[in-house]
């Protein structure tokens, strides 16, 4: 997606509609034109950011000013003045006693652009990705050579550490203290392994990272094989990615012919071997130890933890993993440094991240933006808009194992921190948006499907809870429920949450956890009322045979 210096939100609600939100919009796309400014101004109409006595409302990031109410006569000065010549048109802006709900929000963002900032993506598109030498010309190996050249082991895990970069596989455990763990145990064989084995439904960041730009994982891999003491690695690559494999083993045959992998790298005495290895189409091998005991040849199932892999992982020993979008950081940390890389997103959560956005937007596709933006943010200017002006009930992030999120949540802060204090999580970056239209149990039912498809099995908590949950979830979408199946999926989550033996388990509940909690009404309706406010089940008080 384009890069834009201002971006500008004109309000759809209803109200804004009566009082010519169209023709403002319309005008303000003609006055644009009329500057030349399409490539450096984006236009987007977004519902349910004003107030119905300064409709229509106008706001301008990134100085995040708010105009209104606005006419159509008002829009050839205001593009004048604030996007051609770059001054505030004070004479329209919304008077400060109105700036309250989200409006009050918009301004907090002051001095902020929600656009697209690439770091991790920064190559791809624009390189040749079977090509090293496209990849050396765009600062490729830079920081490689810097690593081996300049710091200590030691003096690398400082700086991961101070840059504040966070896994962004999910969990948002601090990078730079993984590495720590690794380098501190020790060992006469260490290994680093990068999780590329994307199995997130509506999940698709890494496929792009690997396709787009392998050399970045590659340089990544080396530079963290040398700050932990490792000599071999292996990127665990999903089964179904066959591009991204082929693209990653023509891009180590390539660092090995120019001395960037092998023995003795650039002769600084520090040697890395490194190995594609694909996945068999098991979700459960997303979790770390599973994805160990599938390379070493063994059944993917999730091995107990105490011990962690950072102390006995791949064949018992020391063992690094991140994950790709974590890794694809690392170059870019080294080259800028710590500060650079803090001076994106918010202070507990630094950095970029990287979202794919499917569902009831009118366009989809994939971002890069500053840890900090937020639902609204995501769905008025990079999905433009929910479909048909329908209303933005909630959003699933992180695929499967994510949290639904309801729309009262859409302006908190997309970080690790701030979805943790609402309750909620961030999870891997996938962003389904619904509708209103959206059912709450159905779309649990679809989750549970999964979870109980892909369980791999070994323990009796998520093995039987997912069946379970999955069943009463049945009956309560045929309009067969009880008050009493509340309390058995509250219960059904609890121990997903607190007794599965790996992470992925324990994230089944999510769903059945966020239903209760943010869309109770809606599940009564379903046991009480024998209603889908969604028209979606189909309440035919009727059980189903399950299979």
């Amino acid at each position: 997606m384009k890069t834009y210096r201002s971006m500008v939100l004109v309000s759809n609600d209803p109200q804004s509609m009566v009082q010519g939100a169209k023709e403002v919009f319309e005008t303000l796309q003609a006055e644009v034109k009329k500057y030349n400014l399409e490539d450096e101004v984006s236009i987007t109409m977004a519902s349910d950011i004003g107030r119905m006595d300064i409709s229509p409302v106008v706001v301008v990031y990134p100085e995040a000013v708010v105009y209104g109410p606005i006419k159509k006569e008002d829009v050839p000065y205001l593009v004048e003045e604030h996007l051609y010549k770059g001054r505030i048109a004070a004479d329209l802006q919304a008077p400060k006693k109105a700036l309250s709900g989200p409006i009050a929000w918009l301004t907090a963002r002051e001095g902020s652009l929600p656009a697209e900032q690439r770091i991790v993506l920064e190559r791809a598109g624009l390189i040749d990705p079977e090509s090293i030498d496209d990849y050396i010309i765009h600062d490729g190996y830079q920081a490689l050579g810097k690593v081996l050249s300049e710091l200590k082991p030691e003096e690398v895990i400082a700086v991961i550490k101070e840059s504040g970069l966070r896994g962004r596989g999910g969990a948002g455990f601090p990078t730079g203290m993984k590495w720590s763990f690794v380098a501190g145990t020790k060992g006469d064989k260490k290994y680093v392994v990068c999780n590329a084995d994307e199995s997130e439904p509506g999940t698709f960041k890494d496929r792009l990272i690997l396709e787009g730009d392998p050399h970045s994982i590659i340089e990544a891999m080396i530079i963290a094989s040398y700050a932990v003491g490792a000599d071999e690695g292996y990127i665990y690559v999903r089964g179904e990615y066959e591009l991204a494999q082929s693209r990653l083993k023509t891009a180590i045959q390539q660092a090995k012919e120019y001395g960037m992998l092998g023995e003795n790298i650039f002769g600084s005495g520090h040697s890395f071997e490194l190995h594609v290895h694909a996945g068999a189409g098991a979700y459960i091998c997303g979790e770390e130890t599973a994805l160990l005991e599938s390379i070493e040849g063994k059944r993917g199932e999730p091995r107990p933890r105490p011990p962690y892999p950072t102390t006995n992982g791949l064949w018992d020993k020391p063992t690094l993993i991140n994950n790709v979008e974590t890794l694809a950081n690392i170059p870019a940390i080294i080259r800028h440094g710590a500060s650079w890389f803090k001076s994106f997103g918010t202070p507990s959560s630094p950095g970029t991240k990287v979202y794919t956005i499917l569902g009831n937007v009118n366009q989809t596709g994939l971002i890069e933006v500053a840890m900090g933006i937020t639902l609204r943010e995501v769905v008025s200017i990079y999905g433009k808009g929910m479909q048909d002006g329908a209303t933005f009930k909630l959003a699933q992030t992180g695929g499967s194992s994510g949290s639904i999120i309801p729309a009262s949540l859409q302006d908190t802060p997309m970080d690790y921190d701030s979805y943790a204090k609402a309750g909620v999580s961030l999870g891997s970056g996938a962003l389904l948006i619904c509708n209103e239209q959206t059912c709450v149990v159905d779309l649990a039912k679809v989750l549970l499907q999964f979870f109980r498809f892909e369980s791999c099995g070994k323990c009796n908590p998520c093995r039987i809870g997912n069946i379970r949950a999955l069943q009463t979830l049945e009956r309560i979408s045929q309009g067969l429920g009880t008050e009493q199946d509340v309390d058995t999926l509250q219960s059904i989550s609890k121990n997903l949450y607190e007794m599965s033996n790996c992470g992925l388990g324990q994230t089944a509940g999510a769903p059945l956890r966020d239903i209760l909690t943010h869309f109770r009404a809606e599940v009564d309706a379903h046991i009480k009322l024998k209603v889908c406010p969604a028209g979606v089940c189909e309440m035919s008080g009727q059980p189903i045979l399950y299979q």
